[in-house]
């Protein structure tokens, strides 16, 4: 399957989404979660600000694992497909202005294929 958009597709509804891992292990687990390193409040920052930014139409949305928990949290902002490491507000509000209003990318927060578990195969 191919990405992008075919011929007669409507319009999408949102522009952006932004997937924010709040999974949460069981305490002590060798993986970790974002949950234990503070997506959860992290996220909800991320919400009201996106909020009040002028970013277009962007869905922000708790995840439930997306299986890169060593390096979390993690967020993937789609459909670019780019995803990040943060963990501090001041990190979310430089993805909120480089990403999302200017179009760049945060290259010291991003995370690449290569970083943590290897990504499952194509197919």
């Amino acid at each position: 399957m191919t990405g992008g958009r075919s011929a007669g597709d409507p319009q999408p509804y949102f522009d952006r989404h932004v997937f924010v891992c709040t999974n949460r292990r069981a305490e002590g687990h060798p993986r970790g979660c974002c949950a234990e390193k503070k997506s959860e409040p992290l996220r909800a920052y991320l919400k009201a600000r996106v909020g009040e930014a002028e970013v277009g139409r962007v869905r922000v949305n708790a995840s439930g694992c997306l299986d890169r928990c060593e390096l979390g949290p993690v967020l993937v902002i789609y459909p670019e497909g780019i995803w990040y490491t943060y963990r501090t507000a001041e990190d979310l509000d430089e993805i909120i202005q480089t990403h999302l209003v200017e179009g760049g990318r945060v290259a010291r927060l991003m995370l690449s294929p290569e970083d943590g578990p290897k990504p499952p195969p194509a197919g």
